[in-house]
């Protein structure tokens, strides 16, 4: 009997049918109604928004192209679609770059050491302003880090020594009722390194107190309100936002920020609710390590000790996840999407409804601008740190346990440049399923040809009886009742 290896267990890759979901199903019936509403009376939708929703629609779809992959040995082949890689609402393309970043942060930057998590949110007015200010964000985070590390320095108690922490923030645009919340998640070194002569050392700190995390939003509240009026984005306690008559993006953000409608017949009006309605208390924060003040909200109580790094790659995930869970959605029999909230509100509300047009609106406000990052490095972890290569996970390979090897003369030299994973390393590491070898008899998958023409796309994928048109996009309906009336 011949020995079962891990291909014998490991689920087999299916492609997915993104035309078969709610995501896309709504996108594609209501985007040409979306455009005609957000762009009546002379406005105008950004570039990127709309190869946004361009790219979405052609993502994971065969009819507009695949990688054919054969297997050396028996000769079975696969096809692979191609993918958008867009920032905003792809779930796919999010949970890919999901599994990449946290696999990078934990094989790549995080040191052995301990790792805490701080989540700064802000008030509505402030979202707003940070969500459309790439500049705006950077300076409020510079903000929030420089009290962060003032607290981490002050909890050294050793008189004279500096420490140098390290950090990485990814910025997160959505909140958990599809609303546009532009807020950090900021990983920290628990403590930070210090010079000798034998190159850096960690220096542990204790865990902050409820004290100090009252403290320090109260700190980062007024560092924040204090930078805004300085710059003229606060007048009397409100919010100040240059007029920009023409740009629809402004009113779509503005509502998605506070939960409201921006288009159709409900403008102006809340996202429609299911529960026990009633009149929303106002919220009190008590958790462990939690804090607010003015709107403004600090949480540092998740933590990873320096053996937990399984724990640390869960939590890179969580906060580089994308906007949208598919599981969490349902499409009713009158077209609108029922979005199941992933904790229930103070009143009750578990649901939220939203009409095909509102639920587009809401995914074109969580559209990141161009050339903003959403992932930053600071401190030791910066990519220009001093002592940033003596600090990260080291990547050699480990010598045998007889000792050394000396390379062969002719050896090419080791390329030290670090890669991200593959897609197909990525699925065999988070979901155990292996696109590199042949599920039938093991052999290596190799890429034949990238297929992009659409006379040889439908040739092939008739031949082998899938669909070889691409899903139909529904034509405005605003559109044809102007022409009718």
């Amino acid at each position: 009997m011949g020995q079962l290896s891990f291909q014998s267990f490991a689920p087999d890759y299916t492609p997915r049918a993104p035309e078969q979901t709610v995501l896309y199903k709504t996108v594609a019936k209501h985007i040409e109604s979306f455009y005609a509403l957000a762009e009546s009376g002379a406005r105008y939708l950004p570039k990127h928004v709309r190869q946004e929703f361009d790219a979405f629609l052609h993502c994971g779809i065969l009819a507009y192209g695949f990688l054919r992959l054969q297997c050396t040995g028996c000769k079975s082949e696969k096809f692979v679609a191609f993918s958008c890689k867009k920032r905003g609402f792809c779930s796919s393309c999010g949970g890919r770059r999901m599994s990449e970043s946290a696999a990078h942060l934990v094989d790549e930057v995080f040191p052995k050491v301990g790792v805490r998590q701080w989540v700064v949110s802000f008030p509505f007015a402030i979202r707003f302003l940070l969500a459309r200010s790439p500049k705006l964000q950077s300076k409020v985070l510079a903000i929030s880090l420089r009290a962060i590390h003032a607290l981490i320095q002050k909890k050294v108690r050793r008189p004279g020594l500096k420490i140098n922490t390290g950090a990485v923030t990814i910025l997160q645009r959505f909140g958990g009722s599809l609303n546009l919340n532009l807020h950090f998640h900021m990983l920290l070194l628990e403590g930070g390194y210090y010079e000798t002569e034998q190159g850096p050392k960690f220096w542990w700190i204790e865990s902050p107190t409820d004290e100090e995390i009252k403290a320090l939003v109260s700190t980062i509240a007024s560092r924040v309100i204090r930078c805004l009026k300085a710059m003229g984005h606060f007048e009397d306690g409100d919010a100040v936002v240059d007029e920009v008559t023409d740009d629809a993006m402004l009113g779509l953000q503005a509502a998605s920020v506070r939960s409201k409608v921006a288009l159709g017949k409900r403008a102006g009006e809340w996202i429609r609710r299911i529960g026990s309605l009633g009149e929303m208390p106002v919220p009190e924060l008590t958790g462990h390590l939690c804090a607010n003040v003015n709107g403004f909200s600090l949480h540092a109580g998740v933590y990873c000790a320096p053996n937990e790094r399984q724990k640390l790659e869960h939590l890179c995930r969580y906060i580089a996840r994308p906007a949208i869970a598919e599981e969490r959605l349902k499409l009713l029999p009158n077209d609108d999407v029922l979005l199941k909230l992933k904790k229930p509100y103070s009143d009750g509300t578990s649901h939220l409804v939203f009409s095909g047009v509102e639920f587009v609106e809401k995914l074109a406000a969580l559209v990141p601008p161009p050339r903003a990052h959403l992932t930053r490095f600071h401190g030791c972890l910066a990519p220009h740190s001093k002592i940033r290569s003596q600090v990260v996970p080291n990547k050699k390979e480990e010598a045998p346990a007889g000792g050394s090897v000396a390379p062969a003369a002719d050896a090419a030299p080791m390329d030290t440049k670090s890669k991200h994973l593959s897609w197909a390393k990525l699925l065999k590491r988070v979901f155990q399923i292996d696109m590199e070898n042949c599920r039938h008899c093991g052999g290596e998958m190799k890429t034949l040809a990238a297929i992009m023409d659409r006379f040889t796309i439908e040739k092939i994928l008739k031949h082998v009886g899938l669909p070889h048109k691409p899903p139909d996009i529904a034509r405005s309906r605003y559109a044809v009742q102007e022409y009718l009336f």
